[in-house]
Formats: structure tokens, C-alpha cells, sequence
């Protein structure tokens, strides 16, 4: 468990790092309402995600092979798996810190150490619950859905995005 939530904070680390970097850049740019336009990319990840669904692996197989490698193993490839499918993360977190200032950024990234956490902490305990675990597997493309497609409306609202578009 251990490797588990180490490479996933890794990882995450990883991306958020790398995000803040991005959103630092972007936000050189002087017109908000055209960051706002980031907020098209989890737009178009919740729309794919609903139609299309994700890739599944067989993730108990992925875990038993891991697990047989020693802790050290699994501390680096859950944090290069977290890293590697991050391309969703970074579509989100990027447009996402592009909207944010000064504080906002401490207290977002507090929110997200803590979040592991509970992420991890979570999913291993419903992980054990057969019932839970297969409703949320079973939910989890309309879940996900609605999240990104959310999220990608609040950054273009909150850069003025839409209002530009629409001319209001």
C-alpha cells in the first residue's frame, strides 16, 4: 500500500508541477477570455469519455504483477502509470490553474496533496466492498462525463470565455 499512495503523490506531483509550469506560460497571454479557451479541452475529454468510454485494463492483473515485483517497483510504476495517463490531468489542471492567483494556488495545491490522500484511502477501502466497486465501475463514464464537461464550462465562464464568444 505503501508504493501505492508514495508513487501516486509522485506522480501527481509530477503533473501538477509540470501543469503550474504551463499555466504559468499561458497565463503571459493577455486576454483572459482566450485562456478561457482551455476550458475547451476537458470540454471535449468528458464529451469523448461519454461516447467513447475509456480504455479498460484488466487493473487486479496490472496490481498483481506490480505487487510480486517488491514495494520499490511498485512506488515507480505507479507514479511513471500516473504520469503516463496524466494527458487527462494535464488538460485539466492546466486550464484549470491558468484561473487561478497567488493564494488560490497554495490552497489548490494543499487541496490536492490532501486529496491523494483521500483518494487513496477511498478507493482502497470501497475497493473491498464488491457491490461499490462494480456500481462505480459500472457509473464511472457518466460520472467522469459530467465532471470534465463541467469543469470545462467553468474555466470559459470564469475568463469570460462565453461572454466574449457570444458577444455579451
Amino acid at each position: 500500500m505503501k508504493g501505492i499512495v508514495g508513487g501516486q503523490y509522485l506522480g501527481t506531483g509530477m503533473l501538477v508541477a509540470f501543469s503550474l509550469f504551463a499555466a504559468y506560460v499561458l497565463n503571459l497571454i493577455p486576454e483572459d477570455w482566450i485562456i478561457g479557451l482551455l476550458g475547451l479541452i476537458p470540454l471535449y475529454l468528458g464529451i469523448r469519455i461519454a461516447f467513447k468510454g475509456e480504455q479498460d485494463e484488466d487493473e487486479e492483473e496490472v496490481l498483481e504483477k506490480m505487487e510480486a515485483g517488491g514495494g520499490n517497483r511498485l512506488f515507480w510504476t505507479v507514479a511513471l502509470i500516473t504520469v503516463a495517463s496524466g494527458g487527462d490531468n494535464l488538460g485539466i489542471y492546466i486550464p484549470y490553474f491558468t484561473s487561478l492567483a497567488g493564494i488560490e494556488i497554495g490552497v489548490a495545491l494543499i487541496v490536492f496533496a490532501i486529496s491523494v490522500a483521500i483518494l487513496c484511502y477511498i478507493s482502497y477501502r470501497l475497493s473491498k466492498i464488491t457491490l461499490i466497486s462494480e456500481t462505480i465501475e459500472k457509473y464511472q463514464r457518466v460520472i467522469v462525463s459530467l465532471v470534465f464537461i463541467g469543469l470545462g464550462i467553468y474555466i470559459m465562464i470564469e475568463n469570460g470565455t462565453i461572454q466574449t464568444l457570444l458577444g455579451l
